[in-house]
């Protein structure tokens, strides 16, 4: 019984030491606030996203967003009046803005960070 247990915990230990156990990724923080803006004469209402903190924010290098779990993902863009523009570098209280309406939608905002990970950071249907 010794003799399986230490054979067990030998092959733990070698697995971490030569990497086998694979990689774990931590979960990013930044904090965001999403809210609509008045509707547009066209009746299409975007949303402003504003950002609040988080330690993981230098590491923000792209903010994409979709609706309805769609498959496409769109850049969020500087000015609010729907057209595309870079956005630049995120910092606390930057407002970006979706160039899409999402008034009636489900919108979901995902990060994509310095070290090639990407994840989901807001989900909601307005």
């Amino acid at each position: 019984l010794m003799v399986a247990i230490t054979v067990i915990l030998a092959a733990v230990i070698a697995a971490f030491v030569f990497g086998l156990a694979g990689t774990t990724s931590t979960a990013k923080n930044v904090g965001l606030t999403v809210g609509l803006l008045p509707e547009h004469a066209t009746g299409e209402a975007r949303a402003a996203i504003t950002i609040n903190g988080g330690t993981d924010i230098p590491t923000l290098n792209e903010l994409k967003y979709s609706i309805n779990g769609g498959a496409n993902w769109y850049d969020v863009s500087a000015l609010s009046g729907g057209t595309s523009s870079a956005v630049g570098e995120f910092t606390v209280g930057r407002i970006v803005y979706t160039t899409k309406s999402v008034k009636g939608e489900t919108l979901q905002i995902k990060g994509i960070f310095d070290d090639g990970s990407e994840q989901i950071l807001f989900t909601r249907s307005f």
